[in-house]
């Protein structure tokens, strides 16, 4: 399966690099390479692009700019000159960020990264949880202080990734240990503790409020990712309903 990709960046020679990159992966296409986010904008509106490299400036709108407006964003990575708005883009959940001039096994290494943002995005919920038999209808264990700790559900507020680690809060506690985000979203009910942003789980009884792309809890505010925003937005209408 191709993965379709679009290329934003107002530099030709930026450009034609990684179009050449693109090239050279076999299971890369490349669908357009756009001059600026205007054009990308008319791309994203009319077909189905699963992945966007991504300048950061750009005349009239700028790369963060555009998609921050992006309500179903393609799994992106940033391809920029500038080092200082890496954090600025991965609280926009950005897929990775390439500094220019981007080395080919660089780029390679961000196309991993899109496979496997895309397949998380495409895994049904359902089947992951067939195959897990530990997991538990009411609880789980996990490990942590050289010790196993059960946590029932209703303990659980939200889950916050530490790259191989987790800190599972409480309310009494938090709690560290070595899994990563993805194992946690295997382990616990969908409907119950949603994904909503690639380094948060949330507990639905948590949730105090949501404004724009941000959960609110008792203890903290949680940022809504874009390519797990649509899903989160179809359960909470899911529970409008009933």
């Amino acid at each position: 399966m191709k993965i379709k990709c679009i290329i934003v960046d107002d530099e030709i020679h930026a450009r034609k690099v990684l179009e050449k990159y693109i090239q050279d992966i076999p299971h890369l296409e490349l669908i357009k390479s756009c001059k600026n986010a205007l054009e990308a904008m008319d791309i994203l509106r009319n077909q189905s692009i699963d992945a966007m490299f991504l300048d950061i400036n750009m005349p009239k709108i700028t790369g963060l700019n555009f998609l921050e407006s992006l309500q179903n964003a393609p799994a992106v990575v940033i391809t920029t000159a500038y080092r200082e708005y890496a954090l600025d883009a991965y609280e926009l959940d950005v897929v990775d960020y390439l500094h220019k001039p981007i080395p080919f096994p660089r780029f390679v290494k961000s196309i991993s990264k899109i496979e496997d943002r895309l397949q998380v995005k495409s895994q049904p919920i359902q089947k992951v949880k067939e195959n897990n038999p530990e997991i538990a209808s009411d609880f789980i264990f996990v490990k942590a202080d050289k010790k196993t700790i059960k946590l029932n559900f209703n303990e659980i507020q939200y889950i916050e990734g530490l790259g191989d680690y987790v800190k599972i809060h409480t309310k009494e506690r938090s709690i560290v240990s070595k899994l990563t985000v993805k194992r946690m979203e295997e382990l616990l009910p969908s409907n119950q503790f949603p994904r909503v942003h690639k380094s948060f789980i949330v507990a639905m009884r948590a949730i105090n409020s949501i404004e724009g792309n941000q959960i609110e809890t008792d203890t903290c505010k949680i940022p809504i990712g874009q390519i797990y925003r649509q899903g989160f937005i179809e359960l909470i209408n899911s529970f409008l309903k009933k």
